[in-house]
Parts: C-alpha cells; structure tokens; sequence
C-alpha cells in the first residue's frame, strides 16, 4: 500500500508542470495562438530559474526570473506572430530551437565548463497541518510544494476565467471568429497578445519545475520533450482546465511510474520504455481520440482590414 502511495504522490508532484504548462496553452489557444514554443519556454524557464536561485540564493528570484525569461520569449514569439504575421508553426519552431542555443551557450558563459554539476536545493514539501495527516489522502494531496498547490488552485481560476467572465468570451471569441470580435470592439490583437504572454510566464514557472523542485540542477536534456506534452495534453484536454487537470495526472502517472521501474534497476525491463512511455501515451491517446472541440481559427494568423 505504501508503494502505491509513494506512486501516487509523485505522480502528483510530476504532473505539476504538465498541467501549469497545459493551463497556459488553454489560455493562449482559445484566443487563437498556438505557441508552438513551449518547449522552448520551458527550457529557458529552467535555465533561469537555475541561474537566478542559484546566484540568489533565494528560490524566489529563481522563478521570478523563470517567469520573466518565460515571458521574453512569449513576446517574441507574439511579436513574430502577432504583430509580424509569421507562421505560428515555423516561428515556434524556430524559437524553441534559438532558445536551446542561447541557454547552452550562456550557461557555459555564466558558468564555465563543469565538471561537478551545480545544485540548488529543491523547493521544500510543505505538509498543511491536519490534512496531511489524513491517511493516504494527506500524503497524496496535502504533502506537496507551493507551486503544487498554486497549480492545482489555478485550474478553477482559469475554467471561471474562460467560461464566467466579459474576458473569457472576448479570449473564445478571439479563437472563433476573430473578424466578428474585432466588429464587436474587441482588440483581437492585444487579446492575442496579452494570452501568450500570460502562457509564457506559466511555462517559465513549469521549467522552472523541473530545475528547482525536482532535481536541484540544470543541464541542457532537462526539459526532454516535456513542453511538447503540456502542449498535448491541451489537445487532449480539449482546450478546456478540467480536461488540461485530468490528462495532467495521468501524464504524471506515466512519468512517476517509469521513475520508480528505473529506480528498481530491474535489467529485465529496459529503462528506455519507461523514459518513452509519455511520449508513446501521447500518441495513442491522440490516435484513440474521436472527436476534438479545436477553437475554429487555431493557428491562423489575423490581419485586420483597412
């Protein structure tokens, strides 16, 4: 029982940058934006993260910078996309493999070459008082860090968001049909623009994760395709919070699960299957999906007529 306990909380605390990441593409592409550079963010939200807790000494200015070097590279995309017109797809694309270099090369500026990895040490647990006392539950639910908890207080916030207030419908109206929302007052581009940004300070605080909460350290691999999953899972998800929290965990299930089988050293089992097994329950579980609700104008750039 303690093993599935032990499962299932990790599972929890792996599943934390999934759905923070997911939350900011839901956010971004119901307005329309499909911000192809989440892997991207990521990494540099980790890079960061790392490089600001480290010369700080303070895991706050750690995931401030996160979010700020999350929030430069949102920008840039927008600018590209937004106000450029580029190609969503390529200019993500582009970006994601610009910041790759750019947080290899200054890392290796800032740092030198290592030949002892620097750590940090990662964020604390914080155990609530008498919830996490609870059998089984408290360990699961009440046992976590702060960024757990604010990620998981966040997918509320964000479904009364797009679904119950003026600026969720202007965000929808945005993905739907933008020409009908710009004829109705509403800024389409600053809408835009304001979404990514928002899922560019999410996705730095996610990578952020993966450097401060869960192993103490950067290095150019950390990321490893996870943005990419956080960017599925909002396809999973539907574009929707509730769904975004749900194909979050059972990603974090797969990631915690593979964790533990190459924890075990079990030669029997190739430790590569269990690294791959995220990425393989992506596919299928695209392949199995019937029907998907996309917002009618993801992806495709808006330029308003004279």
């Amino acid at each position: 029982m303690q093993i599935f306990v032990n499962l299932i909380s990790r599972a929890f605390f792996m599943s934390t940058p999934l759905i923070l990441g997911a939350l900011g593409e839901v956010l971004a592409e119901r307005t329309g934006m499909m911000v192809t550079a989440v892997e991207g963010i990521f990494l540099i939200g980790a890079w960061g993260g790392f490089i600001g807790a480290y010369l700080s000494g303070n895991m706050l200015v750690g995931f401030l910078a996160a979010m700020t070097c999350g929030l430069l590279v949102a920008m840039l995309y927008g600018l590209t996309t937004i106000y450029m017109h580029q190609h969503q797809i390529v200019m993500g694309t582009a970006i994601a493999i610009l910041v790759t270099g750019f947080c290899t090369f200054f890392y290796r500026v800032i740092f030198g070459v290592q030949t002892v990895p620097l750590k940090v040490s990662p964020l604390p647990v914080i155990k609530i008082p008498l919830l996490s006392k609870i059998p089984i539950i408290g360990q699961i639910l009440f046992s976590q860090n702060i960024i757990t908890y604010l990620t998981y207080i966040l997918v509320p916030i964000v479904f009364f968001v797009i679904y119950k207030t003026s600026l969720g419908l202007s965000m929808r109206s945005c993905g739907e049909n933008p020409e009908a929302a710009d004829a109705a007052g509403i800024n389409v581009t600053k809408t835009r623009f304001l979404a990514v940004a928002v899922a560019g300070c999410m996705g730095g605080v996610a990578g952020a994760y993966y450097s401060l909460c869960n192993v103490g350290m950067y290095n150019a691999e950390i990321i490893g395709g996870r943005g990419w999953i956080a960017f599925g899972i909002c396809f999973l998800g539907n574009w929707n919070p509730v769904g975004a929290l749900t194909f979050g965990i059972i990603f974090g299930i797969s990631d915690a699960l593979g964790t533990y089988v190459r924890a075990l050293g079990n030669a029997s089992i190739p430790s590569e299957l269990f690294s791959a097994l995220p990425y393989i329950l992506v596919i299928v579980l695209t392949v199995c999906r019937k029907q998907f609700n996309v917002p009618a104008k993801l992806g495709a750039n808006y330029i308003k007529e004279d």
